[in-house]
């Protein structure tokens, strides 16, 4: 698909730059240095979509992005599960005898212990992986290595000095396609599909208890549900909230319309296929 403007978060070669290629070769993409410039970027540019990660299957959410949905009230129109592959990178002609630092965003050492324990590595914790690889790429130092993907590898000319070293295989990352003005997909019945939503529960006793009744009674399944404060408050609470089907379906209408009976605002994300990674 070209001619497509695409913005992702972090430095040429993150996870979510793959993302990107994977879903849109041959795109314009451009790199963002925060989740709120990348938000910013579609909210002002209806040509530019965006590719944002939500949640990891080992590190949980990707908390920041749940604060920056109702801000920018972006649609979802897609979903893409990344698998993550660490690998340790060096400068040319660096050998694993002259590390004895690594460099790296926190969830990355933290998913490769088993390599840094093993060989007594030193960390140093940095904002992203592709950032890792790029400062090491510019610097003189020999005794640092960087965990990052292997295209960062590429992109700035390092040595892959060992691949796949994170302590567990199934690593993997789920993002959001999004964008404005986007069109919701026909609804097919031989179709799956997911409906995201944001609402805020009405102040009341057992508000979240009733709001959630509508989805039991109608047999429509959630497949995630997570809260956030409001506004760095402990008074009010948002929720995120996924599920199984179409809005067009009557049982979905029926759930979500019980939720709103007991919510004092409910955003509709997106109605999107769901990806073939969820029936694995």
């Amino acid at each position: 698909m070209k001619n497509l403007k695409i913005a992702f978060q972090g430095e040429n070669g993150a996870y979510s730059h793959i993302a990107c290629e994977n879903l849109f070769p041959g795109s314009t993409v451009k790199a963002c240095p925060t989740f709120e410039e990348t938000f910013k970027t579609a909210f002002d540019d209806d040509n530019f979509k965006i590719v944002i990660p939500i949640e990891n299957s080992l590190a949980g959410r990707v908390a920041d992005i749940h604060y920056l949905l109702p801000k920018y009230k972006l649609q979802i129109y897609g979903e893409h599960y990344q698998p993550v592959q660490h690998n340790l990178l060096v400068k040319q002609g660096t050998d694993l005898k002259d590390i004895k630092y690594i460099r790296s965003h926190a969830q990355a050492i933290d998913q490769c212990q088993k390599i840094i324990q093993k060989h007594g590595f030193k960390t140093i914790i940095s904002a992203d992986t592709a950032g890792s690889a790029k400062d090491l790429s510019k610097g003189k130092d020999n005794s640092i290595g960087a965990i990052a993907s292997l295209i960062s590898a590429k992109i700035y000319n390092l040595k892959v000095l060992m691949k796949n070293i994170e302590d567990e295989s199934n690593n993997v990352t789920r993002f959001l396609i999004m964008g404005k003005n986007i069109i919701q997909p026909n609804y097919e019945k031989n179709k799956q599909y997911i409906t995201s939503c944001i609402f805020r529960l009405k102040s009341i006793p057992a508000a979240l208890y009733k709001c959630l009744g509508g989805f039991a009674t109608n047999q429509v399944n959630l497949t995630k549900l997570e809260s956030f404060s409001v506004k760095n408050t402990f008074d009010q609470t948002n929720f995120y909230l996924d599920l199984e089907g179409h809005i067009e379906n009557s049982k979905v209408q029926k759930a979500l319309e019980e939720l709103g009976f007991h919510t004092e605002s409910l955003n509709i994300l997106g109605v999107y296929e769901a990806s073939p990674f969820r029936k694995k």
